[in-house]
């Protein structure tokens, strides 16, 4: 991308004697003084104007042009809304975690950053942005999610040319704090209270999720076939969740299918509910809305998730 700087108040001219000479142009004294010519990026030509004495600035703005360091004015104008859009749309290996994102950076990040250029993204911005996400009340892991979106758009901006440098990557921004929670596992008087505080038809859900070490969506994701009585094992293939606040089904967390031992309690808790509250057979979409359709006959039900579920 090699480029030159034309100086519009001289031109040179051969004189006398066969000597190169400079001498004013009809333009000396008015305007810009100094045009930077270069090849950008996408191959055409560009060009940008300097005043007297800024020669200097010419010089950095070609060189940066030959360091792959070219930031294109027209690309840095672009608003932070615009670019962190597009560049979410791109984010699609899980489209429950991009509609997450969307979420987090309506809510939290587009109400403050949103019109501002990318060209004048400053580590002061950033610095305000995360004071007033903690007088807010957004804190903890939430608040880092945040923050650790908006640094990846911005790092995708400086990718794509549209910065110099990611403002967020700056010593003076640090993200927020997340405090480590030690886990404490409930004692069994405490377990037990939780499961006679439910209805009956729920109890269960207490035993399957305490004898197996399920999470929540595991949990409801169970279904008939999950369940082997004569090896004692549970499969845990799938998990019961939501995308864009609609129940789909979708693989574990981390996609990590697994297969549990069953206690001998567990599995009579299990057979006692399966015998008092038949399984119902319900079709679901499979990871997002919208997506194929998947019929389970699960173990777990109740008659808002009958409704939205389109039981068969």
């Amino acid at each position: 991308m090699a480029g030159h700087i034309q100086d519009r108040w001289y031109k040179a001219e051969v004189g006398p004697g066969g000597k190169t000479r400079k001498v004013r142009t009809e333009r000396y004294g008015t305007g810009m003084r100094y045009r930077a010519r270069y090849v950008g990026p996408d191959g055409t030509e560009k060009s940008k104007s300097f005043p007297d004495r800024q020669k200097r600035l010419a010089d950095q703005s070609e060189a940066d042009t030959a360091r792959g360091q070219y930031i294109d004015p027209r690309a840095a104008r672009t608003a932070f809304q615009q670019h962190a859009e597009a560049w979410v749309s791109t984010q699609g290996a899980d489209p429950n975690t991009q509609a997450s994102m969307e979420s987090q950076l309506r809510l939290h990040a587009f109400p403050y950053l949103g019109t501002r250029p990318l060209g004048s993204s400053q580590p002061a911005n950033i610095r305000d942005r995360l004071q007033q996400l903690q007088a807010n009340g957004v804190r903890g892991s939430y608040a880092r999610t945040i923050y650790s979106n908006v640094r990846a758009a911005l790092s995708a901006a400086v990718d794509d040319g549209h910065l110099p440098r990611n403002p967020r990557a700056a010593r003076s921004v640090r993200p927020p704090t997340v405090d480590t929670k030690r886990v404490t596992p409930w004692t069994d008087e405490r377990l037990f209270a939780e499961r006679a505080s439910l209805a009956e038809r729920y109890q269960a859900m207490v035993d399957l999720g305490g004898g197996c070490v399920l999470r929540q969506g595991e949990i409801l994701g169970v279904a008939v076939d999950a369940i082997d009585f004569r090896s004692n094992t549970l499969h845990s293939v799938q998990q019961l969740k939501l995308s864009r606040s609609k129940p789909v089904f979708a693989p574990p967390k981390r996609g990590k299918q697994r297969d549990v031992p069953l206690p001998g309690p567990v599995a009579e808790a299990l057979r006692a509910h399966m015998k008092q509250f038949p399984a119902v057979e319900i079709t679901l979409p499979w990871k997002v809305v919208g997506g194929p359709l998947v019929t389970k006959r699960l173990i777990f039900m109740d008659r808002a998730m009958v409704t939205s579920g389109a039981p068969r």
